[in-house]
């Protein structure tokens, strides 16, 4: 599915338009270019879930944590990772339990690590606005995205 997005509230209304549907938990790849909106993209995620207040990339972090509407969202940024092992030493699987969401920003970062994503999301600046293309990348991605696609008919 494609959406193109009209600047900074597009984007976040994207990201709260697919946070809606990630009840129950999702990993969610976040690709584009250094300041396509990735991180715009993951706040509209978290007020989905009712989450008020700053939303920054966790660039020097690497995982920012929320506890919303009693969900676990992990805000994931490696653009800085220097090798995918990092990962492994802050225990990286935890986070990634089946009830969790967890939205990852330069996933390629951590290839061999990381589960596989249910969504990949890519985000790219096209003349004056972004360009979103969202996949599912397994049978509950898939699921979730063609429920998006039948609220977005009726």
């Amino acid at each position: 599915m494609q959406r193109y997005l009209d600047g900074e509230s597009d984007t976040v209304a994207a990201g709260m338009w697919l946070g809606k549907a990630l009840q129950g938990g999702a990993v969610v790849y976040l690709g584009g270019q250094l300041g396509a909106g990735k991180t715009t993209f993951c706040r509209g995620v978290l007020q989905a879930f009712g989450h008020v207040g700053a939303v920054k990339s966790p660039t020097y972090t690497i995982v920012e944590p929320y506890e919303a509407a009693g969900v676990s969202v992990y805000h994931f940024d490696l653009y800085r990772l220097g090798d995918p092992e990092e990962l492994e030493y802050m225990g990286i699987r935890d986070y990634f339990d089946g009830d969790a969401v967890c939205l990852v920003e330069w996933p390629e970062r951590g290839a061999g690590v990381l589960p596989l994503a249910d969504i990949m999301v890519s985000i790219e600046v096209q003349g004056a606005g972004r360009l979103l293309v969202a996949s599912g990348a397994t049978p509950r991605g898939q699921q979730i995205l063609a429920q998006l696609s039948e609220y977005e008919t009726d």
